[in-house]
C-alpha cells in the first residue's frame, strides 16, 4: 500500500479547511491503495487558546510541540510515497521542513484554499506578525511536484511558481449533509457561519440586515454561529459556538444563508465554503459576487448574488415572502454541490492526481 502523509496543523475532524479540503477523502484512498497519516500540532488543549488574546506560555510550548512534530516528519520523511502540505509546515516564516521534505523520495503536493500570501491574521496574534512570512507560500509552491489550488484565482497565482497546478475544489460530503427536520417557526431565520477569525466578513451584512429587521421585526430571526462571543444587540443576536456534532443541525435552522464578502485580494482567494454548506442542506443562499462565488452561482437560479445594500435587501425581501422560492432555489442549490461541488463529484480525480504522481 502507497502512504501519504497529509502535514497540516490541526487534529483530525476539527478544522473545516482541512476536512473540506482532504480528510473526507481518507477512506476512499484508503479503499484504492493508499495508507494516509495526519500529522498536527495544535492539540485539543491548545485550540482553546491560540485564538485568544495572551496565555503567551502556553502558545510557546505549542510552537515547541510543532517543531519537535516536525522534525520527527524530517527523520520519517523517506517512508511516504507522497507528502501532502496542507497551506504551510509551520506557521511561522521558514520553509525549512519543506526543503527537507523535498529532499526525499516522497513527491510533494501543496494544497491551499485561500490567499495565504497575504497577512491575515487574528486579532488574537496580531503582535506576532513579525515572526509570519506571507510570502513564503511561492517558495513552497516552486518546491512541490503537484499543486492542488482551491480555485481559478488560487491556480493563477501559483502558476507563476510551478507548471502542475490543478483546481480542486472544496467539497461538500453531501451523504452527511443532509438537512435535518426541525419544528416551522413562524418567523424565518437569516443565517451567518464562520468563525472567530471571520466573523469580521458578518459585519459586512449590518447595513442590510438594519433595513430588514426595520421592515419585519420580529418575522425574522438572525443566527450567527461560529463566534460564541459575538453579539448584536439591535439585530438581537447572540453568537453560538461551532461544534463538529452540533453543524449539520445548528445549520438546518437557517432558512436563508449569507455570504457577505469584500471585494479584495484575501476574498478572491476564498472558495465558497460557508455557501456550499448552505446550499448542500438545501437553504437558498445569497453571496457576495467576488471570486468564485460567480461560479458557483447562477443568479436567480440556484442562489442568488447581491452586491450593494439594495440588492442584499431587494434579493431577501423575495427570499422572505416566498416559501416556494426558498424550496425551489433550494433544490437547485443542492444539485449544483451534487454535480460539481461533492466529495463524489470529485473522488476520481484525487485519485487520478495521486496515481499519476506517483506512477513517475
Amino acid at each position: 500500500m502507497k502512504k501519504i502523509l497529509f502535514v497540516a496543523s490541526h487534529r483530525f475532524d476539527r478544522a473545516p479547511g482541512q476536512r473540506f479540503r482532504f480528510e473526507q477523502y481518507f477512506q476512499f484512498l484508503a479503499e484504492h491503495g493508499y495508507s494516509c497519516e495526519l500529522s498536527f500540532f495544535i492539540d485539543e488543549k491548545s485550540d482553546k487558546i491560540i485564538y485568544k488574546p495572551g496565555h503567551y506560555f502556553q502558545k510557546l510550548k505549542m510552537m515547541w510541540n510543532a517543531f519537535s512534530t516536525r522534525f520527527k516528519n524530517v527523520r520519517h520523511r523517506n517512508d511516504y510515497d507522497i507528502i501532502f502540505i496542507f497551506r504551510e509546515a509551520m506557521m511561522l516564516g521558514t520553509i525549512y521542513f519543506e526543503k527537507k521534505f523535498k529532499d526525499s523520495r516522497a513527491k510533494l503536493v501543496f494544497d491551499f484554499d485561500d490567499a495565504i500570501w497575504h497577512m491575515d491574521m487574528s486579532e488574537a496574534n496580531k503582535r506576532f506578525h513579525f515572526l509570519k512570512n506571507p510570502a513564503k507560500t511561492g517558495d513552497i509552491i516552486r518546491l512541490c511536484d503537484l499543486v492542488f489550488a482551491g480555485n481559478a484565482y488560487l491556480a493563477n497565482y501559483a502558476s507563476q511558481f510551478n507548471s502542475n497546478v490543478v483546481i480542486v475544489p472544496t467539497t461538500i460530503d453531501t451523504s452527511e449533509y443532509q438537512r435535518v427536520a426541525l419544528p416551522k417557526n413562524d418567523f424565518i431565520t437569516i443565517g451567518w457561519s464562520g468563525s472567530v477569525t471571520t466573523i469580521k466578513h458578518f459585519e459586512y451584512a449590518l447595513p442590510f440586515l438594519q433595513e430588514i429587521k426595520k421592515i419585519y421585526g420580529d418575522k425574522i430571526r438572525i443566527k450567527v454561529i461560529g463566534d460564541a462571543s459575538y453579539k448584536n444587540e439591535e439585530l438581537g443576536v447572540q453568537g453560538i459556538a461551532w461544534t463538529r456534532k452540533d453543524e449539520v443541525p445548528e445549520l438546518s435552522g437557517i432558512d436563508i444563508g449569507i455570504m457577505p464578502l469584500p471585494d479584495d485580494e484575501w476574498a478572491n482567494g476564498k472558495c465558497g465554503l460557508k455557501g456550499l454548506q448552505y446550499m448542500a442542506l438545501e437553504i437558498p443562499t445569497i453571496m457576495s459576487p467576488v471570486g468564485v462565488n460567480k461560479e458557483i452561482i447562477r443568479d436567480g437560479e440556484n442562489g442568488f448574488l447581491a452586491e450593494s445594500t439594495e440588492q442584499w435587501i431587494s434579493k431577501l425581501k423575495q427570499l422572505i415572502e416566498s416559501e416556494s422560492m426558498r424550496t425551489e432555489m433550494g433544490k437547485k442549490a443542492r444539485q449544483t454541490v451534487l454535480d460539481h461541488y461533492s466529495v463524489l463529484s470529485q473522488q476520481e480525480n484525487y485519485l487520478r492526481y495521486f496515481n499519476q504522481l506517483t506512477a513517475k
